[in-house]
């Protein structure tokens, strides 16, 4: 198990030499900081704090900071557990970075959902409305909340109220570039969450380690095209002879 901290920049379209089209979200990755190693002798269980986002001093509270200190980095925004490591691969203090993963690898991103605030049975629920004509004065309401001899409305009872802000781990996904140069994550389809908004990329818990076979992207860099052009053959244009504008007359003997 292995896993980092990034913020969704939002959603693209990458492309596969033999011309695939594959959705994908971006992640940016900087590098993390591992800032506690939790161990069973003295918290009753093995896992890693990371801290990801750098911010500045005068934000942080003493707390935060003399925590981040004792890792012998800046403070941090967020700082998130990861568990099921191998707590002897890593030391406080060391970085974490975006290559942590390989292109094929299947992995979970957990996010937080956007907030709807308070919303009807209709969008919140997906339920029916009512007849729109004919004298009906019954369109988005709830309906019926139950039977008559209890009296009460059973709790778990789908009815309006705050939509939104629910933390989600969508499973399986798959990544399809690594760009340590630029700290992003490309992972197919789409991970819960606004743009700016946390994620966290960890090793599929059903995928046992799995990495599918990736196929080469395209790759649209400036230096590759320049290179593509000057190793075109142009073809040469044809040579002709250019007449003068004025024409001789022929000698008189």
């Amino acid at each position: 198990m292995k896993g980092i901290l990034g913020r969704k920049i939002g959603m693209t379209q990458v492309f596969t030499e033999s011309g695939k089209l594959i959705p994908v979200t971006a992640v940016y990755v900087e590098p993390n900081v591992v800032t506690q190693i939790k161990t069973k002798e003295t918290d009753g269980y093995e896992a890693i704090q990371l801290g990801f986002d750098t911010k500045r001093e005068k934000l942080a509270t003493k707390a935060s900071a003399g925590h981040t200190a004792k890792a012998q980095t800046t403070p941090k925004r967020f700082f998130r557990e990861i568990k099921g490591v191998d707590i002897n691969d890593y030391t406080v203090g060391q970085e974490v970075k975006a290559d942590i993963f390989v292109p094929g690898e299947v992995v979970d991103v957990t996010g937080t959902t956007k907030g709807k605030g308070f919303q009807g049975v209709i969008k919140r629920h997906g339920q029916s409305r009512g007849p729109m004509g004919h004298g009906s004065h019954y369109h988005r309401r709830p309906g019926s909340l139950g039977t008559m001899r209890p009296m009460r409305v059973f709790k778990g009872k789908k009815l309006a109220g705050h939509m939104g802000t629910l933390t989600v781990t969508i499973q399986n996904l798959e990544v399809v570039a690594v760009d340590l140069e630029n700290n992003v994550i490309l992972i197919k389809g789409n991970v819960p969450g606004p743009k700016q908004g946390l994620v966290v990329i960890k090793s599929a818990v059903k995928g046992n380690g799995q990495v599918n076979e990736m196929e080469d992207l395209v790759n649209y860099s400036t230096e590759v095209a320049t290179e593509e052009v000057e190793t075109e053959e142009t073809p040469e244009a044809p040579v002709t002879e250019e007449s003068g504008s004025e024409e001789t007359a022929p000698e008189e003997n």
